[in-house]
């Protein structure tokens, strides 16, 4: 867990132009972002669940929570461990009888289990240097004070020219996105990178 950082649901939205859903997550420690997308039906579960809203019978992530405390196993943790190509790979942390379990799952699947059984998200850090985003600072909103008036600026880091590419969609799509909106669904224009199984 070292190599984790751990985040939260900032948001659900849905892009204006083509109606995809997207989750971003936030990190609690810093001000980045993480673009995610998911499928409709995993943003609905993970909407339904943020906003507590009661449904008449057991979603596919409800029962899967219901069938883990059945068979006397706990949900510890979710993971979104790796970024191949535009694809993220999650990870569900189970534990049964003490004896901790990997299982393989989408990202978007992970999300929803998780606010569900109230358990942490972690992401890898390499997959947040590489995905993530920070928002843009507004300059004239900056306030100088001794220290940071005589330092030195720091050079922007270089990203291979794929990474930047991949990421400029990033970009473009969070420069239209209210990071201070609560969390649930809204809607947004662009869009940024996805899920296995919704293609992804």
């Amino acid at each position: 867990m070292t190599g984790m950082v751990e985040v939260m649901i900032d948001s659900v939205r849905v892009s204006l132009t083509n109606q995809q859903r997207i989750v971003l997550l936030r990190e609690l420690e810093h001000e980045r972002y993480l673009p995610i997308w998911i499928g409709p039906f995993e943003a609905e579960a993970i909407t339904i669940s943020l906003q507590e809203i009661e449904v008449a019978r057991p979603q596919t992530h409800d029962l899967l929570i219901t069938s883990l405390e059945a068979l006397n196993a706990r949900l510890m943790r979710v993971e979104v461990i790796a970024l191949k190509g535009e694809v993220f790979y999650g990870n569900l942390v189970v534990d049964m009888g003490g004896q901790l379990f990997n299982v393989d799952a989408r990202p978007s699947d992970c999300i929803a289990l998780a606010v569900r059984a109230h358990v942490p998200i972690l992401v890898d850090r390499e997959v947040m240097h590489e995905a993530a985003i920070v928002p843009e600072p507004d300059v004239q909103a900056q306030v100088l004070s001794p220290e940071t008036e005589n330092a030195q600026p720091q050079e922007p880091e270089i990203l291979p020219e794929e990474a930047r590419k991949r990421l400029s969609v990033f970009e473009d799509f969070l420069k239209n996105v209210n990071l201070g909106d609560e969390p649930g669904e809204d809607s947004s224009p662009d869009e940024p990178g996805s899920d296995p199984g919704n293609n992804k």
